[in-house]
């Protein structure tokens, strides 16, 4: 493990950095360095310290005195205050609530974890932007992270249940709706039901119809069957080898630490029997008939080069919703990482149509 002396002056200096809370690119900027620089100095910091992420880091630092507890990062976002209750079935659904401002609730996606997701370098630009002018209310999808990890019933029915049931939860008549992925189609089907309760709909990466619902080419066919055996023979494995091939499908241009990350999310946030029904579940959504349903004000996003869900259907997806607003992005990322500059077109855009007032 490494000692006070190991890292050089310039590792010290970044990770102080690191330590404030700044991205990648705010550190390059500011130090005058190109952001590969600061990538590759990230990643001998954290082989020197022992560690893979950099709240790892962080923390190994302060026990070794290379930093201060009160250089440790400023969570803008605040604290989040986890809740419970029970859906339809009496599966138990932890919800959480973070910020301040007109309600965001964010319906959940697949392989999500409160707790862990919170402090993940994956989802902290994320959760801060949902939490900057709004009170985020968020869950974790039953047979994952803190709900019920032994419910029975894991259909795309249950999960439309589940959303009612954290609002109604949580008290809310009108909120705005906020989904990534998956979890889209369950906000749309949430929507075209309630219309009277939701504000604006807001998604992002998301789709109609299920992979198996779609028009697949024979090798399309097999590959979906390819990766249902790699779910199921590696998922839970130390080894992140498996899940490697699902988090790069994702996040095909994050750093290492975000691989790490996203990785140790997927193998603590699920077993592998409950990832691959959530998985199977997933490739047979249908929501388009639902989708013309939708009567309230919708924006929708979805970059041009995502690897796990093709932009097509995202088109397809905004061309079902009536007067719904679509809009592009250049990236290759399922998931936006904050450097990007299709992440300020996402921000700015968004914020244009969730006013805070």
């Amino acid at each position: 493990m490494a000692s006070l002396d190991e890292l050089n002056p310039r590792e010290k200096e970044i990770l102080k950095q690191l330590s404030l809370g700044l991205s990648d690119q705010a550190i390059a900027d500011r130090l005058f360095l190109s952001l590969n620089t600061i990538k590759w100095y990230n990643r001998q910091i954290y082989s020197k310290l022992g560690v893979r992420t950099r709240t790892q880091a962080i923390a190994r630092a302060q026990e070794i005195g290379i930093l201060n507890k009160a250089e440790a990062p400023q969570n803008k976002r605040g604290e989040q205050k986890v809740h419970f209750t029970n859906s339809f079935d009496g599966a138990r659904i932890a919800y959480a609530i973070a910020g301040k401002g007109p309600t965001l609730v964010k319906a959940a996606n697949y392989l999500d974890h409160l707790s862990f997701a919170w402090d993940s370098p994956v989802w902290g630009h994320w959760l801060e932007e949902l939490t900057s002018k709004h009170t985020l209310i968020r869950y974790d999808e039953r047979g994952t992270g803190m709900s019920d990890r032994n419910a029975s019933d894991l259909s795309f029915q249950a999960w439309v249940s589940d959303l009612e049931a954290v609002v109604n939860a949580a008290g809310l008549d009108r909120f705005s709706l906020f989904a990534m992925s998956q979890a889209c189609a369950a906000a749309v089907a949430f929507a075209s039901r309630h219309p009277e309760r939701v504000n604006r709909l807001v998604l992002y990466g998301g789709y109609a119809r299920g992979w198996l619902n779609r028009d697949l080419t024979s090798e399309q066919k097999a590959e979906e069957k390819l990766l249902m055996r790699i779910m199921r023979v590696g998922w839970g494995q130390e080894n992140p080898a498996f899940r490697r091939v699902f988090a790069t499908q994702l996040f095909p241009e994050a750093t290492t630490e975000e691989l790490h990350a996203l990785e140790e999310q997927m193998f603590l946030s699920a077993s592998p029997e409950n990832a691959v029904r959530l998985e199977s579940e997933m490739h047979r959504v249908d929501v388009r008939q639902l989708a013309i349903k939708v009567q309230v004000p919708t924006l929708i996003f979805h970059s041009r080069q995502d690897g796990a869900v093709p932009f097509e259907e995202g088109v397809l997806l905004a061309s079902l919703i009536p007067g719904a607003q679509f809009v592009p992005l250049e990236s290759k990322n399922h998931l936006l990482t904050e450097e990007e500059p299709a992440w300020k077109q996402f921000q700015e855009t968004f914020r244009k149509f969730l006013p805070p007032d």
